[in-house]
C-alpha cells in the first residue's frame, strides 16, 4: 500500500502554540514534529491518495496562515515507511532520574535501577516534551522530587497532554491533578496515563485557569502556558500555591521574560524568584516563604 505524505517546515518557536491549535481545531490527519537540538519543526500529514492530501493541506494553510516557513513537500510512501518515517526526530532522554523515552524503544530500553520511566507517542500530535518550555519544567519538577517532597500536592494547569502531570505520579509525588480547558486534551492526557500505567492515578479535569484553580492549593503548580495568558491570570496561579510551595511558570519567550517576572514580583511581594533560560525560553520559578 502507498501512501502519501506532505511535510511542511514550520516556525520552531510557534510549537507550542501550534500543538495547541491543532488540539482546539481537532485537525486530523497531522502531526507535530519538532528537532529541538537543531531547533527545527514541521507539521506532517499522511493520506490516502494525493487528492485527499492536497485538499487537507488547502484546509490547514487557511487554518494556519503565516506559520510555515517553506514551501510544502510531497512523497509517496510505502505503509511501512509512514510507520517508521517521524521516530528519526525523537529519542530517548532524561533528567535526573526520570527518563522520556519513545513507545517504540519499549522492548529495547533498559532501566538503570531506582529511576523512572515515562513512555511517549511521538504520532500524536499533542508534545513529547522535546521543546525547551517543557524541558525547563521538568527539571525544576525533578529538583522539587529530590528535596524530598513527595507528599506534596502537584497540579499541572493547562496540562495538554498530560507529560508534566504523568511525570510527577513517576516521580512519586502523593497527589496530581492536571487540567485543561480543552476536553480533547483531558482524554488524550487520560490515553497517555493508560500507556503508563498510570490510570486513576492522576486526576485529570476539564477546567480554565480560572474554574481549575479555584477552592485548590498545592505545594508545586506547574503552567507551561505561553506569556500573556500567564500575565493574565496571574493572581489566580499564586492564589494556587499552598504555603512554602513553588509556582513554575514557563511558555515564556526570553524577551517576555521580565515583564512577566514584574507582574507576578508585584502580585507576590516577599516570594523568592528564580529564573532559566534555554534556548529562546524562559522559565520563572516563585516560591512562596510563608
Amino acid at each position: 500500500m502507498q501512501l502519501v505524505e506532505i511535510k511542511i517546515e514550520v516556525n520552531a518557536t510557534m510549537i507550542d502554540s501550534l500543538e495547541t491549535t491543532l488540539l482546539e481545531l481537532g485537525v486530523a490527519g497531522w502531526s507535530l514534529l519538532e528537532d529541538a537540538i537543531k531547533k527545527q519543526a514541521w507539521i506532517v500529514g499522511v493520506f490516502r491518495d494525493e487528492p485527499e492530501a492536497r485538499a487537507s493541506w488547502t484546509e490547514l494553510s487557511l487554518l494556519l496562515s503565516g506559520v510555515a516557513v517553506g514551501n510544502p513537500v510531497e512523497r509517496l510512501l510505502a505503509d511501512e515507511d509512514w510507520k517508521n518515517s517521524y521516530k528519526i526526530h525523537f529519542k530517548a532522554w532524561k533528567f535526573g532520574r526520570l527518563n522520556w523515552v519513545p513507545i517504540w524503544e519499549r522492548d529495547v530500553f533498559v532501566l538503570p535501577a531506582g529511576e523512572e520511566v515515562l513512555w511517549l507517542d511521538p504520532g500524536m500530535a499533542f508534545g513529547t516534551g522535546n521543546h525547551e518550555t517543557t524541558r525547563l519544567v521538568v527539571e525544576r519538577l525533578v529538583h522539587f522530587a529530590e528535596k524530598g517532597h513527595g507528599q506534596s500536592r502537584v497540579i499541572d494547569a493547562g496540562c495538554g497532554s498530560g507529560i508534566l502531570a504523568l511525570s510527577a505520579a513517576k516521580l512519586g509525588f502523593a497527589t496530581v491533578s492536571g487540567f485543561d480547558n480543552d476536553a480533547e486534551a483531558v482524554l488524550v492526557s487520560e490515553k497517555n496515563a493508560a500507556l503508563n500505567g498510570l490510570t486513576g492515578q492522576v486526576e485529570f479535569y476539564t477546567g480554565d485557569l480560572i474554574t481549575g484553580l479555584v477552592g485548590r492549593q498545592a505545594e508545586l503548580v506547574l503552567a507551561n502556558i505561553q506569556a500573556d495568558v500567564l500575565r493574565t491570570y496571574a493572581r489566580e496561579l499564586c492564589a494556587a500555591v499552598a504555603p512554602h510551595g513553588q509556582l513554575v511558570l514557563s511558555g515564556i519567550l526570553s524577551q517576555e521574560l521580565e515583564q512577566v517576572r514584574e507582574q507576578f514580583a508585584a502580585i507576590a511581594p516577599g516570594w523568592k524568584i528564580d529564573t532559566r533560560i534555554l534556548g529562546e525560553w524562559a522559565d520563572l520559578a516563585l516560591i512562596r516563604v510563608s
